[in-house]
């Protein structure tokens, strides 16, 4: 059974989430807190497999009770959210940044259409985080990390990087902090654009664009429709959105059809961009739940664009980019240090 501790400051809605992992012949709620201290507290006494962690609670928040259990007893941790108030929406972007795997809308009541689908979202999350190794997130002052030797990188075909017009980028569970990682690291000059789609809760999209402008010399901007693609910039994908591109460079965004049960999709902005870009593109998929992107990222291998999986070991959850190994979509399978060392040939 998987042990997992709710944490939740609503008497109502702590109540339906227990409801819901006991519904999962799988799931056992071992625990239930009303704020970050407590949350803090029996995650050392129980040690629980996953933790359900709420944004906003009293006495510490879940940013901090995240930062402080990854620091003390490292856990997986999915957030749970229902307000989109930007401070809320910063605060969960900084517990993915100090080890929560994700974050997930609180799932709909009782009698809602959309009730039983995202009951069984929450419930196959949680089972699959249970299975993600988590490391201890050393506090600031004490970090102390022995050095590492890395797997050299592949570097670009010395005649593919002049050919090379866009990137693309695909990422769901555990995505937003490698996108982080990689584009941190490119120069303000980079020459082509990046598109990027990210699965991630209705209502995050603005403050996750908003976050990773922070992070990196690149402009970070929410895609519009119609506008083309510069260099040195990222277009993330708004939600209920599916984003392509044309020949030269126009981005476009059409409302649904969902695509993978995706909208924006992966394989949808994949899919374009094979037809738009051939040879002149890269396609990079990364750590995710799910299919979505693989199928996407071997339309671009037949175009003949570079394309990139992320590897096992750095996979939150490996879904998409082992899917799309087994396909054989990948010709490379990196690091995101690697991705980003490779991107940096292009520069």
């Amino acid at each position: 059974m998987i042990r997992v501790l709710v944490a939740e400051d609503s008497a109502v809605t702590r109540e339906y989430l227990v409801h819901l992992m006991t519904q999962a012949p799988t799931l056992q709620v071992v625990g239930m807190v009303r704020n970050g201290l407590e949350a803090v507290e029996q995650a050392q006494r129980l040690r629980p497999d996953v933790i359900l962690m709420d944004v906003h609670m009293p006495l510490m928040n879940g940013y901090e009770a995240t930062r402080r259990i990854m620091e003390l007893v490292p856990t997986p941790i999915v957030m749970v959210s229902s307000c989109m108030r930007r401070d809320d929406v910063a605060m969960t972007l900084e517990a993915l940044k100090v080890g929560a795997l994700t974050v997930l809308e609180k799932p709909e009541g009782l009698g809602h259409t959309d009730s039983e689908k995202t009951a069984k979202q929450l419930q196959e999350t949680v089972r699959l985080m249970a299975g993600v190794k988590v490391i201890r997130r050393w506090p600031r002052r004490d970090r102390s990390t022995p050095s590492l030797m890395l797997t050299p990188s592949p570097m670009l075909p010395a005649t593919l990087g002049s050919n090379i017009r866009l990137v693309v980028i695909g990422a769901s569970t555990g995505g937003p902090t490698v996108i982080v990682e990689i584009l941190e690291s490119l120069p303000l000059n980079f020459p082509v654009p990046i598109l990027v789609v990210q699965h991630i809760a209705m209502g995050f999209t603005p403050g996750l664009v908003k976050w990773v402008d922070q992070s990196t010399p690149l402009y970070v901007k929410l895609a519009e429709s119609g506008e083309t693609a510069q260099p040195g910039t990222v277009y993330l994908a708004p939600h209920g959105a599916q984003m392509g591109i044309t020949k030269d460079r126009q981005i476009h965004l059409a409302k649904g059809p969902t695509e993978n049960h995706f909208c924006p999709s992966v394989s949808y902005l994949f899919q374009s961009v094979a037809n738009a870009f051939g040879r002149s593109a890269i396609g990079i998929l990364l750590t995710g739940m799910g299919e979505d992107g693989a199928e996407g990222l071997l339309q671009l291998r037949k175009a003949g664009s570079v394309t990139i999986a992320q590897d096992e070991e750095t996979s939150v959850i490996f879904g998409m980019p082992g899917e799309a190994i087994r396909l054989g979509a990948a010709r490379y399978v990196l690091s995101p240090k690697q991705i980003a060392d490779l991107l940096q040939g292009l520069a």
